[in-house]
């Protein structure tokens, strides 16, 4: 890698982003339109939730039944059209072998994300807000992590490793399992469905390296502000649904008016207008180059 690709790179980016916003708040973006609205709304850092791509892009449960395929398409769709870091949830590294963790990685790297996650739940994971989770041994999800560091191509690339042993082991293990994962080389650690504000900040001290926030709705976290979790020593605070579910909710709303009314009449205030979402994904912009452009080649043939 050059000195100017480097200097371009998502990664170095997703970094940069974490200097100058502090805490770093990252919304989830469940395709390439809403990582324009985020970038619109003034966001530094987008999210893909592997819970997302299930849902949103699939129809099934975050239940690791995705593949590296399915979550590359929707990583390439955004970065298309995004230039805003994008994190991606890896699940479990989409394989059960060291090859397999590396190949993740490479092809995200690939793909123009800036950073993953990868946790350490087996293989058939769940989402990390249910119960019934089960976890890999620490060494395991060391060895995961290692071979991530290892096929970096982008010696930028951010790794972070979440944990989801709080449920099982309790403050004291997993703490343990946060240090090994700093160690492995985890560069950020993502401690899942801790429910106590209070407890962050000794993950920090305990790693000495940024701590991710899973502010999602409806699980096991209350709904902290940016000024609690900076109090809490968190650097990173994650909303890896919310637009979607808003987005879910409307749909059904205007599902429902229209078939029970047989018009979308009463919902329109609801709705983003023709115009909004043109100024979004450039409409203008796009139709002013075709003019443009056939306007020169028309002058060309006369």
């Amino acid at each position: 890698m050059t000195k100017n690709e480097r200097l371009e790179s998502p990664g170095l980016r997703f970094r940069e982003a974490m200097q100058k916003e502090n805490p770093l708040q990252i919304v989830g973006t469940i395709n390439a339109n809403h990582a324009l609205l985020a970038q619109q709304a003034g966001f530094n850092a987008i999210y893909l939730s592997g819970g997302g791509v299930a849902a949103g892009s699939l129809g099934i449960p975050d239940l690791g039944i995705t593949t590296l395929e399915d979550v590359l398409t929707d990583v390439q769709r955004i970065t298309n059209v995004c230039d805003l870091p994008l994190i991606v949830d890896v699940d479990t590294g989409f394989g059960p072998s060291a090859f397999n963790v590396a190949r993740t990685v490479k092809s995200l790297i690939k793909a123009g994300a800036a950073a993953l996650h990868i946790e350490d739940q087996v293989g058939a994971k769940r989402c990390g807000h249910r119960p019934g989770k089960e976890i890999v041994s620490k060494d395991e999800m060391s060895d995961r992590l290692k071979a991530a560091v290892d096929a970096r191509t982008d010696d930028q690339f951010v790794i972070g490793a979440r944990t989801d042993a709080f449920a099982s082991e309790g403050l004291e293990k997993t703490i343990e399992r946060a240090i090994a994962y700093k160690e492995a080389g985890a560069d950020f650690i993502f401690a899942e469905a801790v429910p106590d504000i209070n407890l962050y900040q000794k993950f920090v001290n305990a790693t000495g390296i940024p701590v991710l926030a899973n502010i999602t709705e409806f699980g096991m976290i209350q709904m902290y502000t940016v000024d609690e979790l900076k109090k809490a020593g968190v650097e990173l605070i994650l909303y890896p649904l919310s637009a979607f579910r808003a987005a879910n909710k409307a749909a059904q709303n205007v599902f429902e008016h229209i078939r029970k009314e047989g018009t979308q009449a009463h919902v329109l205030n609801t709705m983003q207008t023709r115009e909004e979402l043109y100024t979004s994904i450039g409409y203008h912009d796009y139709e002013q180059k075709l003019d443009n452009l056939f306007k020169k080649n028309n002058d060309v043939n006369k």
